[in-house]
């Protein structure tokens, strides 16, 4: 299956996984072509529902998580372990 992702900038790129990948297997992969911290990266399926595929639903198969060939996910990041009191959460509406 090959999706397309979309950074923070806009940029978008392709990935090719298997049809029976994980959320894991996604952010694996990512991490290798774009040379991104993998254990830092957040996926938001664009559909209706935008679920967001969180650490707990990483060893989900794509497809149990709605991704199809084709699909549009939108790239972000947790922020770093700074010790900063201020963080941000991203929320599904």
């Amino acid at each position: 299956m090959k999706v397309v992702v979309e950074n923070l900038t806009g940029t978008l790129f392709y990935i090719q996984v298997g049809n029976d990948a994980t959320v894991e297997d996604l952010k694996k992969e990512i991490e290798a072509q774009q040379k991104l911290p993998c254990d830092r990266l957040i996926l938001i399926l664009d559909t209706d529902s935008s679920p967001l595929m969180t650490k707990e639903e990483e060893k989900a198969s794509l497809i149990d998580c709605g991704v199809q060939d084709g699909s549009h996910i939108y790239l972000f990041f947790n922020p770093l372990d700074d010790d900063s009191k201020d963080h941000f959460v991203f929320t599904s509406p």
